[in-house]
């Protein structure tokens, strides 16, 4: 499907995705469009919603400047995902409920952390970054929690919609999918430039639609600190994924026949920034919500807890800048959510997967997503689908 609509209300278009943008999420696009930073267009996922100043699900290209907020404090949050070789005639549910025991065991979840010993030689490449980092902001250490090990939270999923997932494709071929971003160290740097993008707007007396959108200039006292601290962050959220990824590979190993991995893993961020060339201009490209899909570029699309997720190919559309949607987006939020539905509601709509059932999840219940499907035919023409995905055991965060 083409373009839903166009918003023509600030300085620059906004390219919707989708027929449908609820009320808060729209006014938050026309406030972006105002900005002066903002190159050609804005591009809204199927997935748009509100979120936090801007909104989730959003395609951002900045001309000499970067929005913090919009990047947000889970950086680098994202997906890995790979094909193994077994089929699903080898799992079983006493195997499956073993290997669910074992992730959950060796998979550290909401606030827990790993041992100092596990993580040290994750840790080790990262630790370089971080410390030059801290040598100039020293401030943004004490910002850590007091419970914060960062080197200790590699390969661990954090809470709420993050998960791994074991899934089967549409030929029955097993795969292992997991979701999680730069845990707490991540939000620590996110929160702290947040508010130093803020003190900037307000020392040279700017005045912005929504105090969320503060960003820092290219030459600006801290830009070129906040572009170094978030390619910390994201290269950390990717080894996070990887390394939660080899946890669970051994997991199913030790439960699961012999098998290999026959597709290298796909691994790719969907709250972002980078510098890309779009419209004749090399500018800053912040995907919130959003992933790449330049043409031929592999990434993947998750549903709910109980939907269908996807393996999907980029088919590098310049009106979306070259993106697409990373998942179903929220339709209520987590609150709303917990109100509407019962744990038997939950029951019913996870029967068939192996995963939490009770009221400590309710909020992330299928309905209180988008219709993953509408979501995948809204941005046909930004992706084709190359997998697809509908898991049997869930780990939530």
């Amino acid at each position: 499907m083409p373009i839903g609509m166009v918003l023509n209300e600030g300085r620059v278009p906004v390219k919707v995705f989708t027929d449908e943008v609820e009320a808060s999420a729209r006014r938050q696009l026309v406030n972006l469009s105002q900005l002066t930073i903002i190159h050609h267009h804005l591009a809204a996922m199927p997935d748009v919603h509100s979120g936090i100043g801007a909104t989730v699900g959003t395609v951002i290209a900045t001309d000499g400047a970067v929005i913090p907020a919009a990047v947000g404090v889970d950086i680098g949050c994202g997906m890995i995902a790979a094909r193994t070789s077994l089929g699903a005639e080898q799992l079983d549910d006493t195997a499956l409920r073993r290997v669910y025991d074992r992730i959950s065991r060796d998979v550290p979840v909401g606030r827990e952390q790993h041992r100092e010993h596990a993580t040290q030689p994750a840790a080790a490449p990262l630790r370089p970054g971080l410390e030059r980092l801290l040598a100039r902001h020293p401030r943004l250490a004490k910002s850590f929690p007091r419970t914060l090990n960062w080197a200790q939270q590699i390969g661990t999923l954090g809470g709420g919609n993050h998960f791994i997932e074991l899934c089967l494709d549409e030929t029955n071929r097993v795969w292992i999918m997991l979701h999680s971003g730069s845990r707490g160290v991540g939000n620590a740097i996110g929160t702290y430039f947040i508010a130093l993008a803020r003190d900037d707007m307000a020392r040279q007396d700017t005045r912005l639609p929504d105090r969320d959108l503060a960003y820092l200039r290219e030459g600006a006292r801290h830009f070129d600190d906040y572009v170094e601290a978030v390619a910390w962050a994201q290269d950390y959220a990717a080894a996070n994924r990887r390394s939660m990824m080899d946890l669970v590979l051994a997991a199913a190993r030790r439960h699961l026949p012999a098998f290999e991995l026959t597709e290298e893993a796909v691994n790719c961020h969907h709250n972002y920034v980078q510098r890309e060339r779009h419209y004749g201009k090399d500018v800053w490209v912040t995907r919130k919500g959003a992933i790449r899909a330049g043409r031929g570029e592999l990434g993947v699309i998750p549903g709910s807890m109980g939907a269908k997720s996807y393996i999907v190919r980029g088919k590098g559309i310049e009106d979306s800048f070259e993106s697409c949607a990373h998942g179903a987006g929220r339709r209520m939020s987590r609150s709303a959510a917990q109100k509407a539905f019962t744990t038997r509601d939950l029951a019913e709509q996870t029967a068939g997967v192996m995963c939490r059932k009770d009221s400590g999840v309710l909020d992330e219940i299928p309905s209180a997503y988008k219709d993953i499907d509408n979501v995948m035919r809204h941005q046909s023409d930004l992706v084709e689908v190359v997998h697809t995905l509908k898991q049997v055991l869930c780990v939530k965060g």
